[in-house]
C-alpha cells in the first residue's frame, strides 16, 4: 500500500513541531515553507543577497533531518553579538544561502541540502524568489514588511504578497501545486495566521489548488492569541480569516486545544508576543468547517504554550484512517 502523502504549509516555530512529528510516521512528507520574512537574519540576508531568507527553511531542514544531534546544533548555531558582520547569523542560514547562489535558486539549494542532511520528506520554498508581505488593516492603513506589521496598532483586515524585486506576479516553486493537488491531506500551521501561514495561500495558484484539491484541508488552530496579529480572537475567526482569503470555504477540518494555558505559568517577558490563550466558538467554527476536533493538543515549556507535536500527528493520522 503506498504512503499517505501529506503536506504541510506554513513557516515560524510551528510547524517544524508537526514535522518533527511527522518524520518517524509511516507516510510522504512534503514541506511548504513562507519566503516572505524580512527581519533578523533571514532579512539582512535576502536584502544582501537577494535570495530568498533561509531562516523558516533552515528550521523545516532540521526538523526533518534524521541525522545526529550534532547536525542540529552545527545548523543552529548562531553567531556570537562580537562577531562583526556575521553578528546574529546562523550558520544554518548562511549555508542555505550559499548554495542558493551556488545553484541558482533557494529549491535547487534545499534540494542539495535534503540530500546532505538525510530528510525524511520533500521540502519546497513557497515560491523561488523572495515575497513581500503587505498588511490592509481596517482603518484602511497599509503596511509593507512581515517584520512591521505587528507593530502597528490596529486591526488587519486582509494580507497579500508581491515579489519584491519585480513587478512580476508571484507564482509558485516547482512542484509545489503538483504536490498540493496530489496530497491526501493538507496541514496549514501552526503558526502565525497572517504572518506565516496566509502568505503562502495568497499566491494565486496556491489558493486555486487549495480549493481544487481533494485532499482533506486541515488547519491547526493557534493555542495563543498574538501580538498586532489575532488579539481578541477565536478559534473561529482563526478559520473565518482562512476562508475568506481563500474566497470560499475551504477548510474541511480543525484542531482546537481545549486544555488551559495556566495564566500564572505564561512567562510574559520571553514570549511577549502572546497574549491570552484563544477563545472558542464552537458554533462559530461549525459554520467555517466541516469537523471540528477539540482535544488536549498542549506541551508547556520554558514558560510557552505550544502544540505537542506527538498529539497533533496522531489526531492527523486518525483523520487520514477514516478517510481511507
Amino acid at each position: 500500500m503506498r504512503k499517505p502523502k501529506i503536506t504541510v504549509i506554513g513557516g515560524g516555530t510551528g510547524i517544524p513541531v508537526i514535522l518533527k512529528s511527522l518524520r518517524d510516521k509511516d507516510v510522504d512528507i512534503t514541506a511548504i515553507v513562507t519566503v516572505a520574512d524580512d527581519g533578523g537574519s533571514s532579512g539582512e540576508i535576502r536584502e544582501a543577497l537577494q535570495v530568498t531568507p533561509p531562516g523558516d527553511l533552515r528550521n523545516v531542514l532540521v526538523a526533518l533531518s534524521d541525522m545526529p544531534k550534532f547536525y542540529e546544533k552545527m545548523l543552529q548555531y548562531r553567531f556570537a553579538d562580537t562577531d562583526g558582520p556575521l553578528a546574529g547569523h546562523p550558520l544554518g542560514n548562511l549555508m542555505i544561502a550559499g548554495i542558493s547562489e551556488m545553484q541558482g535558486s533557494t529549491y535547487s539549494a534545499m534540494q542539495v541540502l535534503s540530500k546532505m542532511f538525510h530528510t525524511v520528506g520533500k521540502i519546497y520554498p513557497v515560491s523561488e524568489v523572495p515575497l513581500t508581505l503587505h498588511a490592509v488593516f481596517f482603518d484602511g492603513h497599509e503596511v509593507v514588511g512581515e517584520s512591521k506589521i505587528a507593530d502597528y496598532p490596529g486591526l488587519i483586515e486582509r494580507v497579500y504578497v508581491t515579489n519584491s524585486y519585480s513587478d512580476e506576479e508571484p507564482t509558485a516553486s516547482r512542484k509545489v501545486v503538483e504536490s498540493i493537488l496530489n496530497s491526501d491531506m493538507i496541514v496549514l500551521g501552526p503558526g502565525s495566521l497572517f504572518t506565516s501561514i496566509l502568505p503562502n495561500l495568497m499566491i494565486s495558484e496556491i489558493g486555486q489548488a487549495l480549493r481544487e484539491t481533494k485532499a482533506k484541508v486541515t488547519y491547526v488552530c493557534n493555542i495563543m492569541t498574538q501580538r498586532g496579529e489575532t488579539e481578541y480572537f477565536s478559534d473561529a475567526d482563526h478559520v473565518r480569516v482562512l476562508n475568506k482569503h481563500l474566497g470560499q470555504h475551504t477548510i474541511d477540518t480543525v484542531l482546537v486545544n481545549v486544555e488551559p494555558v495556566p495564566q500564572e505559568y505564561m512567562n510574559s517577558n520571553k514570549f511577549d508576543e502572546y497574549l491570552v490563550q484563544v477563545k472558542h466558538d464552537f458554533q462559530g467554527l461549525k459554520e467555517q468547517a466541516d469537523q471540528i476536533i477539540s482535544s488536549n493538543f498542549l506541551r508547556l515549556e520554558n514558560g510557552g504554550a505550544f502544540h505537542d507535536g506527538d498529539l497533533v500527528v496522531d489526531e492527523l493520522l486518525k483523520i487520514i484512517q477514516v478517510r481511507a
